[in-house]
């Protein structure tokens, strides 16, 4: 069994025993992984040059609880809409490899439209 459908497991059986599908629809869950993931860019907000960096180590169990948000509503809106994200992760890698060859793409930030 992968690491992701064992935490996908864990999750789903967390949210039934506490009879919370029901909260759980589509555009719920989509607005939860927004939230959490606003919450991880909260603990950078207003920070600039090495207070950036700093927040891995300073904040570092409130930048894991957050992440930890985040995968949680990855994983259990990825189970509800029956997506195997592990495929779904590696066919999207592959699509980036195609977009953004290491021959125009290394050391640059700009978009595959502009490579």
């Amino acid at each position: 069994m992968s690491q992701i459908k064992s935490l996908t497991d864990q999750i789903v059986a967390f949210r039934d025993a506490r009879d919370w599908k029901q909260f759980h629809n589509a555009k719920d869950l989509a607005l939860s992984l927004t939230l959490e993931a606003a919450e991880v860019l909260e603990l950078y907000q207003w920070k600039t040059g090495p207070a950036i960096d700093a927040v891995a180590t300073a904040q570092r169990q409130d930048l894991s609880d957050e992440l930890a948000d985040v995968l949680y509503y990855t994983l259990l809106m990825a189970h509800d809409a029956g997506i195997d994200l592990q495929s779904a992760l590696q066919d999207k890698l592959r699509r980036n490899e195609e977009k953004y060859p290491v021959d125009k793409a290394r050391g640059s930030s700009k978009k595959y439209t502009e490579l």
